[in-house]
């Protein structure tokens, strides 16, 4: 991570749908951008790969690409694809792919940045956590919104 006073770059994926961004973090080679290129094929639109830049606006943090690596998002064994962008967008949720969930009904999680506290889930294992996380981006979970 990157910090200066207007914000920060942060090595992450995101991805939209609508008006509502997902902050995919974790550690080189962990999934971010697999999980991201899921996301794309269920509708999602790229907002950044590898590098996000973050800054906070009000109450809010809006995510954007650095001008460098837009439109492009990485395929590991196939290479740089392009990608339709969305534009800069509100982060509603986080997703850490370095921590494993292991509750059938988590408490509320949270992600700090920039002074502002995100709602954040952990990785869970299982072919629904893709889904979940669209759903989550299209109508929240019962005790976060």
């Amino acid at each position: 991570m990157t910090d200066n006073a207007a914000g920060m770059t942060m090595h992450a994926s995101c991805v939209a749908w609508g008006e509502a961004g997902v902050l995919i973090k974790g550690a080189s080679g962990c999934g971010k951008s697999a999980l991201a290129l899921t996301l794309m094929a269920y509708g999602c639109q790229l907002v950044a790969d590898d590098q996000v830049r973050l800054e906070r606006r009000g109450d809010g943090i809006i995510a954007s690409c650095p001008p460098t690596i837009t439109g492009l998002i990485e395929a590991r064994g196939v290479g740089l694809l392009h990608a339709d962008m969305a534009p800069p967008t509100l982060i509603v949720l986080v997703v850490d792919l370095e921590t494993d969930e292991t509750s059938r009904l988590p408490e509320r999680h949270s992600y700090s940045c920039l002074g502002c506290a995100l709602p954040l889930i952990n990785r869970i294992s299982g072919a629904h956590f893709a889904p979940a996380i669209l759903q989550y981006l299209k109508a929240g979970r019962s005790h976060d919104r």
